[in-house]
């Protein structure tokens, strides 16, 4: 299908979907791939056939919002990001509930795809922090609502290249080999408690010290979503507790009780009292 004829289809459906196109313009040759798919399956030629056919078929819907979920991820993605955490966020993380008697970092990952996400930041708490706080642990969980994603991040084997960003090191002492796949150590892998779960129609409980949702609500939503769960969100983020976004989002316009780590970085942590706007403070 031509591809201005798929840019002008999604232009019609994802506001319909609470997702917005501006997150969409350099990751939609992929849906359009599986929109082609889709209307070859139904045996129709083009997409205003299939307009048509969804208008008369509104449990399609479900199948569009799937097709509209991109799974691009990968280990240490973004390291100055993670370095941040390992320098900064993970050991106040630990510092707080140390003083406030709770016996193990918080965190949640919204939006996980196959786990690397989740799984970097027990790798950067067991290899760069919890030396220096014995006895203290990190629980995660990882949400996403993709089954499939999921159940990859369950298995934790991955192509080499998802880990290329990591040190070596690491690899070496954390993964095992299996029919050209690497595959996170079970004592690792069982730090994180994965969860079926669309943000937008659930969340796990909080508080946490630490929730990172990135290229998520931020990218793809469209701001009226943004602030609804923005505000979910921070319901769940524990006074002091830090909120990482992708590289390339920004908070929806508006007073909320975060502030910036620094300005080249998306890192936010939530201050008290409520209410006053973000802004820069330096490491």
């Amino acid at each position: 299908m031509p591809d201005q004829a798929c840019v002008s289809f999604l232009k019609w459906c994802l506001p319909r979907l609470g997702l917005r196109w501006q997150g969409y313009r350099k990751v939609h040759r992929l849906v359009c791939k599986r929109l082609n798919r889709r209307v070859a399956e139904l045996g129709l030629k083009e997409l205003t056939q299939y307009h048509a056919w969804l208008m008369a078929h509104p449990d399609e819907w479900a199948r569009i919002e799937a097709m509209c979920r991109i799974p691009i991820s990968r280990f240490y993605r973004d390291r100055d990001v993670f370095e941040a955490m390992a320098s900064t966020v993970l050991p106040e993380a630990a510092g707080n509930v140390t003083r406030s008697g709770i016996g193990a970092v918080r965190c949640w990952s919204a939006g996980c795809a196959s786990g690397e996400e989740p799984y970097t930041v027990v790798l950067l708490w067991r290899f760069h922090v919890a030396r220096a706080w014995p006895g203290l642990d990190l629980r995660m969980i990882a949400t996403d609502a993709d089954e499939v994603a999921i159940a990859r991040a369950r298995t934790a084997c991955y192509p080499p290249s998802s880990l290329k960003d990591l040190p070596q090191a690491w690899i070496a002492q954390a993964f095992q080999r299996s029919d050209g796949l690497l595959c996170l150590g079970g004592a690792l892998r069982d730090c994180v408690d994965f969860r079926l779960q669309d943000i937008r129609q659930a969340m796990p409980d909080g508080p946490f010290e630490l929730i990172l949702c990135r290229n998520l609500v931020f990218t793809y939503f469209d701001e009226t979503l943004q602030h609804t769960m923005l505000a979910n969100i921070l319901d769940r983020l524990a006074p002091g507790g830090f909120l990482v976004l992708g590289k390339h989002e920004a908070l929806p316009a508006g007073p909320c009780s975060l502030a910036r780590l620094a300005s080249r970085l998306p890192i936010y942590r939530r201050v008290v009292p409520s209410g006053s706007e973000p802004h820069v403070v330096a490491f």
